[in-house]
């Protein structure tokens, strides 16, 4: 499937599992300002994703343009949005027959090229802001950190709100199925399962757990099967004292964050308790070093947890929950 996508040569977007098909720095693959470039395109082809919230019930994408859709779900094909051509097939395998049959455009790489600018500018604008005051480590800088050490047979599983948001725009998965979510129900607590799944079938892999502090409290006594078990994942906690993603757009509206409010608890301690090893980052000179000994506890089986206090940054200002 990645190779008919490189073959059909246009820019694109992957949401979902279909996050690191093209591994981490793939030309055709852009991250930032989907929704602009599905008002200028002037022709669209929709694989396999409904036309839900995350394309606006499809009104992000221009009735200007030609629209094509790929979809398992003959339901899923004309639902809020009606295509000029829609396949009811399988989207991998009409992808794999597209890439056999289609030849790029060279108007395409104009195009592509106009896209990777905007996406460049983007990644320069993230970066400037890791810099942003803020109390404790601005959870850019921490996904910065992340991304930086990766390793390359890594496998990424995101079980949060808005830490995990932040860190999808930073953290990249380094290759196919190498990054599993709550979905699009955003069923928060299942990284831990996620986690001990991963690990057991790819023992070799470096897996991480990107949580947010809220949702690590579905996870936190799996750790005890982590330890008995000898399965050693690391587990980072953006932990904002918040369900930040909530409360970004209730005190917003309400002025009021009753039922968003949690605590900057010691996860690393309650983790250690259970018998694995936990760390703190209160300071973003602590990143480099903490990640390092963290990576090199769990190569030896021992599961560990990063419980990084972050602070309140206006990154994903206007963001809301789903």
């Amino acid at each position: 499937l990645a190779a008919a996508v490189k073959a059909i040569g246009a820019p694109v977007y992957l949401t979902g599992m279909a996050r690191g098909l093209l591994g981490k720095d793939d030309p055709l693959h852009l991250r930032h300002k989907r929704r602009k470039a599905l008002k200028e395109a002037d022709v669209v082809l929709v694989a396999g994703n409904p036309f839900d919230f995350r394309l606006n019930y499809g009104q992000q994408i221009s009735r200007k343009a030609k629209l094509i859709a790929v979809n398992r779900v003959l339901e899923d094909l004309r639902k809020n949005r009606k295509p000029e051509v829609p396949i009811h097939a399988d989207p991998g395998r009409f992808l794999i027959a597209l890439g056999a049959a289609v030849t790029p455009s060279p108007t395409w790489q104009r195009w592509l090229s106009d896209r990777r600018a905007v996406d460049d500018a983007r990644d320069a604008e993230i970066a400037a802001k890791a810099d942003d005051a803020c109390d404790f480590v601005n959870p850019i800088a921490i996904c910065q950190g992340m991304e930086a050490q990766l390793d390359d047979d890594s496998i990424l599983i995101a079980d949060g709100g808005d830490f995990v948001a932040t860190a999808s725009y930073i953290v990249k998965p380094r290759g196919p199925l190498r990054w599993l979510d709550p979905g699009v129900f955003g069923t928060l607590g299942v990284g831990a399962g996620f986690a001990l799944g991963a690990k057991l079938v790819h023992p070799e892999a470096e897996v991480w757990v990107i949580w947010g502090d809220g949702s690590f409290g579905y996870g936190l006594a799996e750790y005890d099967t982590f330890v008995r078990h000898g399965v050693g994942v690391i587990g980072v906690i953006g932990c904002d004292a918040s369900w930040m993603q909530i409360a970004r757009e209730q005190v917003e509206v309400f002025d009021d964050s009753v039922g968003t409010d949690l605590r900057r608890t010691a996860y690393h301690s309650a983790v250690e308790g259970l018998g694995g090893r936990g760390f703190e980052i209160r300071e973003p000179g602590q990143i480099e070093q903490t990640l390092a000994d963290a990576k090199a506890a769990a190569k030896a089986g021992t599961p560990v947890v990063i419980n990084v206090q972050i602070g309140k940054t206006d990154f994903r200002k206007g963001s809301i929950s789903m």
